[in-house]
């Protein structure tokens, strides 16, 4: 079944709503055990990246990712090009949510065509990589004045099969409040739809803003790796 078909399955009402009320989405399991490990195999082949970053230099953490380069891997552009439409209505009504005058395009292209003209030409989907003692602190995927306001992980390795530890990680930061975080575990394939920057909440005098950052916990034992869909490119 073609990464099209598999998308259309998937209950996007439900991720709408999950995305707004908890500012993450749970997809099925999208991506079969085999694609995950030909994924995986990309990673000894640098002629497909454009930049490697050590976490531990810039105390990002403790663990490695590489940014692929253009043209990207077949399967990485077919779940780029068929994500994006999926969830830009979503990222639309946010904007309206926020009083925002700000519309995404409803095509991917469109919108990276705006990154180029703002100088974010750098091509943002991702592998990581993770073993033993490995982890991720809190951040933010923004890159430039133009942010998509959703990304998508999908989960290459089986926990408790692969690796030990190393959940993923959301802190929501509400104003005036204290930090609330969760430790999801997803499965082998699966993927999540999470939010670049904040989601909206509903208070007394109308909707606000809550902050949310993501990470991943020490990995205990074994490796771990992870593909990163992001929709805007960087500078």
């Amino acid at each position: 079944m073609t990464i099209v078909k598999r998308l259309a399955e998937c209950d996007w009402d439900a991720a709408a709503t999950s995305l707004t009320d908890c500012g993450f989405a749970h997809l099925r399991r999208l991506l079969s055990p085999q694609e995950c490990r030909d994924l995986i195999a990309l990673y000894s082949q640098p002629e497909l990246f454009r930049s490697r970053i050590d976490m531990a230099k810039y105390r990002f953490g403790r663990g490695e990712y590489q940014y692929f380069s253009y043209p990207l891997p077949p399967l990485v552009e077919d779940l780029r090009q068929g994500l994006y439409p999926k969830l830009v209505n979503v990222a639309n009504t946010w904007c309206g949510l926020f009083g925002s005058s700000t519309r995404f395009p409803l095509a991917l292209d469109r919108l990276l065509a705006l990154c180029h003209q703002r100088g974010q030409t750098r091509p943002t989907p991702l592998l990581l990589y993770y073993w033993q003692d490995d982890f991720n602190c809190l951040h933010q995927d923004i890159y430039g004045e133009i942010a998509f306001p959703f990304q998508v992980v999908f989960f290459l390795s089986q926990p408790g099969q692969d690796y030990s530890g190393g959940e993923f990680l959301l802190a929501e930061q509400a104003p005036r409040a204290q930090t609330m975080g969760r430790a999801l575990l997803p499965q082998q394939g699966e993927g999540l739809v999470i939010t670049t920057r904040y989601r909206p909440a509903r208070g007394k005098r109308g909707v606000y803003k809550i902050t949310v950052r993501h990470g991943v916990s020490p990995v205990k034992s074994g490796e771990r790796w992870t593909l990163g869909i992001i929709f805007h490119d960087a500078k």
